[in-house]
């Protein structure tokens, strides 16, 4: 029999993941809710075996699901029920995935069941901030306040994103092009010049006998060649979807010159924006800082702050514990501190994220200064040295007739 993945509301209230047995999901479904849990969720576990390069996970569209919290808060806030607003937002979803996912909610809170609890359930579908932020917010009676705080964090993080996408596409379009140039050049158009320089039985220059030896290697093995260029990006992204593969690539990407200092600042304007929210929101401190270490992209500096988590337990000042781990920069912990001192620390966090945001603008402007003229003159170097290796002969040749 297949086995399925749970997770459950216990008769205590505790929420927990088990894996079960059993003919079929219903089958399942059925004999677990005879045991007295509550089920939030059955699913089929997948097998070990299969392509995952080539798997489609489905994801709620960021901008789908910023619409939806803009939505609920102000349904919430003209007065209508809970079950009712989610219903109205669930059959106006044009995005199938998000509406079957919205429809399971609403089915969980029309049976008692919070919020937060029916998206947690879900699993890693929807951050586990936002989720934590829903608690915080039933449990001090303003959702629509921390629903409010969250749809600005949102949009704040998007902004970034886009901010980043925007300014690193033209030098990828560059760097794709180029490279698709000398492919070119290497495959296709040199190689018609080995013939030509065959019947003149000339000595060629060792540039161009390179050049011509690098094109003929090229265009004999293509196919072996593409097949391996193929296979080991399939490896790569197997192996980065390990953990430990995870880890190590993030951990190097912080290495990059210019961009690994970008993939710095990003991570820690995710941390102190992240736990600003659920700060503002009411959430104590400890589950706040370990919701808000997971909610950073890069895994290495999402371990890093995971390790502040036992210091604070064991009293020791937030800023004291990030300090400890060497990410944050003076003038973010020195934010901190007042913020401690003052006991406006979401306040002081936001304020930081705001700076890391700044530093990510002046960075990405300096980025693509850089990065264009660098691409275009390395570029052309190769293209003009690849040219001048094939046609230096071909002058020496005409001179020579001449």
């Amino acid at each position: 029999m297949p086995a399925y993945a749970c997770r459950l509301g216990a008769p205590d209230g505790e929420v927990i993941e088990i894996q079960r047995m059993g003919a079929s999901e219903d089958a399942v479904r059925r004999e677990l809710e005879s045991e007295g849990f509550h089920v939030f969720q059955v699913a089929r576990k997948r097998s070990g075996v299969g392509l995952p390069f080539f798997r489609r996970r489905e994801r709620v569209p960021s901008q789908d699901f910023l619409l939806f919290n803009t939505q609920l808060k102000t349904l919430l806030r003209a007065g209508l029920p809970l079950a009712q607003s989610l219903d109205l937002l669930k059959e106006q979803q044009k995005n199938q995935h998000f509406h079957d996912l919205l429809d399971r909610v609403h089915q969980q809170v029309t049976t008692g069941i919070a919020l937060s609890d029916a998206f947690a359930s879900l699993g890693d579908v929807f951050p586990r901030l936002y989720s934590n932020s829903l608690r915080a917010g039933e449990r001090s009676g303003e959702l629509e306040s921390v629903l409010g705080r969250y749809v600005e964090y949102q949009r704040l993080v998007e902004s970034v994103k886009k901010k980043i996408t925007a300014a690193l596409t033209y030098p990828a379009v560059l760097v794709v092009m180029s490279i698709g140039l000398v492919i070119l050049l290497v495959g296709h158009v040199i190689p018609s010049f080995a013939g030509f320089y065959d019947t003149f039985e000339a000595k060629l220059p060792l540039i161009t006998r390179s050049v011509l030896g690098l094109s003929d290697f090229v265009s004999n093995n293509f196919f072996a060649l593409t097949v391996g260029f193929v296979g080991g990006i399939y490896l790569f992204r197997v192996w980065r979807r390990t953990a430990r593969g995870r880890l190590l690539t993030d951990r190097w990407m912080l290495g990059i010159p210019l961009m690994g200092g970008l993939a710095h600042r990003f991570a820690m304007s995710q941390f102190t924006r992240s736990l600003a929210v659920l700060l503002g929101g009411g959430t104590p401190m400890v589950p706040a800082l370990e919701t808000a270490a997971t909610s950073i992209n890069n895994a290495w500096v999402s371990q890093a702050m995971r390790g502040c988590v036992k210091e604070v337990k064991e009293g020791r000042a937030l800023s004291d514990a990030v300090e400890d781990t060497k990410l944050a920069p003076d003038l973010a912990l020195a934010m901190m501190r007042v913020g401690e001192s003052t006991g406006a620390l979401p306040e002081m966090l936001n304020h930081s994220s705001e700076f890391f945001d700044e530093e990510i603008e002046f960075s990405l402007t300096r980025i693509v200064t850089l990065f264009e003229p660098i691409i275009l003159v390395v570029m052309g170097i190769v293209v003009g040295g690849l040219l001048l290796a094939v046609y230096y002969p071909l002058l020496t040749l005409v001179t020579k007739i001449g």
